[in-house]
């Protein structure tokens, strides 16, 4: 199958490795020449053969907003669109109405997996028709962990980024108890060992998870986090899964706590928030401050080896 990459990026150019290496043909277009098969959106779309495929991996709200535009300008009736940010739901809806109107199908897709996914493969929550998710199915396979799991159609158009938006919300959540059970023992006096405390969880306990494996890999590369500043950011779904359940009434206690521990952060160095930084540099490759200020954007987390 054929399929155009938009955005050539820590996520989106290591998603094209992946869907080639399952021997699918992928035109990318970035920004920045020196990654970029072709020259503009306009020499994608012709070098693709119809019915098309675009998949847009670029960031969420505006540059998401004038890409699909663009696209809605250049493809044709029986195309399809895949936005694979992490765009907020109800835009889906927006831009699935903008391309319908010229025949182009819309598919929004949560990617899970960071800078490990392209060994590990993407976890990935679907919303849109069934007739374009099927039509997608082959990239779908390609992009997915093997066996059973790590795929979902969610349902209609916004429900896979709703899917995602839930599902970083449940990782504040978790990341959060991992920092301050990780605070809780260094300070305590009695248990000697923090790192190796963690490493013994990843066997056996109920806690047990990649999060767990990636909070030991952390503290064996910095056992105290000392060169870490208690400063997280937040990527914006944590907010919006809060403001979801205000909307819905669902009461959301320890994701809200965790968001707003993330805001406590920005203001005095914590603790457990140079655990929270550790964690999203591991899995995400997101960029960490230092004691000596802030990293350059990009990923700090060498990916794995292909």
């Amino acid at each position: 199958m054929e399929l155009g990459m938009i955005g050539l990026g820590r996520m989106g150019g290591n998603m094209a490795k992946r869907i080639k290496q399952a021997g699918h043909t992928v035109v990318g277009y970035d920004r920045d020449p020196a990654v970029s098969d072709v020259g503009s959106l306009e020499e994608l779309v012709q070098r693709l053969s119809a019915p098309r495929a675009v998949w847009v991996m670029v960031p969420a709200g505006g540059p998401t907003r004038e890409t699909v535009d663009r696209l809605g300008e250049l493809l044709e009736a029986g195309d399809v669109v895949i936005d694979g940010g992490n765009s907020y739901y109800q835009d889906d809806q927006k831009h699935a109405e903008l391309l319908a109107e010229r025949g182009i199908g819309f598919v929004d897709a949560g990617v899970s997996g960071g800078v490990w996914g392209l060994q590990n493969g993407y976890a990935l929550m679907v919303g849109g028709s069934d007739e374009n998710v099927k039509q997608l199915m082959p990239i779908f396979e390609a992009l997915k962990p093997e066996g059973e799991y790590g795929f979902v159609h969610a349902g209609a158009v916004g429900a896979g980024h709703f899917a995602k938006m839930v599902h970083n919300g449940i990782e504040y959540g978790m990341m959060q108890a991992f920092a301050e059970g990780w605070e809780l023992l260094e300070a305590s006096g009695v248990v000697n060992n923090v790192p190796e405390t963690f490493r013994s969880w990843r066997e056996g306990t109920v806690i047990r998870s990649w999060l767990l494996d990636l909070a030991d890999r952390a503290l064996k590369e910095d056992p105290e986090l000392a060169h870490l500043k208690g400063y997280a950011q937040d990527s914006g779904e944590g907010r919006w899964t809060v403001q979801a359940a205000v909307d819905l009434a669902v009461p959301l206690p320890v994701i809200t706590a965790s968001l707003f521990a993330r805001f406590a952060s920005r203001q005095d160095d914590s603790p457990a928030m140079k655990m929270i930084a550790a964690l999203r540099n591991q899995f995400g490759g997101h960029a960490v401050e230092t004691l000596k200020g802030a990293d350059s954007p990009g990923a700090d987390v060498a990916p794995p080896q292909s």
